[in-house]
């Protein structure tokens, strides 16, 4: 068994009602192993020599009515490899607890914060430090949940990080309806499997996911009939528009206009029937098909 030397951290997010885990590591697909997550119940962060029935089981006693802290008491006190375990938990009430065994290579330790626990192995002293300050930090601005947990990854790679180097990275947020669909409650989970600045590349994935996934914001969008030439030019040049160009945001040119946001699925920021659009989309269109 492979060690997976790793920082991460567990959160939650009580505004939102949303739970969640990042994860950074010299180990391919990181994301594949460390993170577990259910809406209502909590996040589980399984490391070091990882026990991956961490995760399952340590939700499913959750789940059950325990903390965060007795079910971590429950299953290191169970596991025979628990010296080399390394483990953090956040429960529904947000109540975190984390563990790290007695021969955890250096170094290796936890920190728990009000609603979050970070913890690492192999790491560069100060990084998970660095990481709780970021969040608490990050959580007090903009944002959400998904965007606190990067930034706090980020934070720990200043710091220095996984002293083995880097590799992949990965972030998990769960919320109740909060799946594509609505029918379940993965509302996030992107990963990083193999990059040479993998937290990097995890926050511009996030952002993509926030253009695709996000909803329109009041305020933050602009008439149709105020755009509706530049539109039609712009669907001219991607071959979804075939009239004039008259400035009529009429049935066509939404027919149009609709096909091209589900070509570049952004259902979620224009479904259609809406007479606005909204700006973060029609800025991504106009910056993707300015020139075609």
């Amino acid at each position: 068994m492979k060690v997976i030397a790793t920082f991460s951290i567990v959160a939650y997010d009580p505004k939102n009602q949303e739970w969640g885990v990042a994860v950074q590591s010299k180990f391919l697909g990181v994301g594949a192993v460390v993170p577990a997550a259910k809406a209502g119940i909590g996040a589980v962060a399984t490391q070091s020599y990882a026990n991956l029935m961490y995760g399952p089981d340590g939700l499913k006693m959750m789940d059950e009515g325990s903390a965060a802290k007795e079910t971590i008491e429950f299953l290191t006190a169970a596991d025979d490899g628990r010296d080399q375990r390394q483990v953090g938990m956040i429960d529904k009430n947000g109540q975190a607890f984390a563990y790290t065994g007695a021969g955890c290579s250096d170094w290796a330790g936890h920190l728990i914060g009000e609603g979050y626990a970070c913890q690492g192995n192999i790491l560069v002293p100060g990084t998970i430090e660095a990481m709780a300050t970021r969040f608490e930090e990050a959580r007090e601005g903009e944002g959400e949940l998904a965007d606190w947990l990067v930034e706090s990854l980020l934070a720990g790679q200043e710091a220095g990080g996984d002293s083995r180097g880097r590799q992949s990275a990965a972030v998990l947020v769960v919320r109740e309806g909060g799946g594509y669909g609505g029918n379940n409650d993965r509302y996030l989970d992107l990963r990083v499997d193999d990059h040479p600045m993998p937290i990097k590349e995890l926050k511009r994935i996030l952002a993509i996911h926030h253009l695709f996934f996000g909803k329109m914001i009041e305020g933050n969008t602009v008439p149709l009939s105020e755009v509706a030439a530049e539109l039609q030019e712009m669907l001219t040049r991607t071959g979804n528009y075939f009239g004039k160009i008259n400035g009529s945001f009429d049935d066509v040119t939404r027919k149009a206009l609709l096909s091209l946001v589900g070509t570049e699925n952004l259902e979620e920021r224009w479904t259609g029937k809406e007479d606005e659009i909204d700006l973060e989309a029609l800025n991504f269109l106009r910056d993707k098909f300015s020139k075609v």
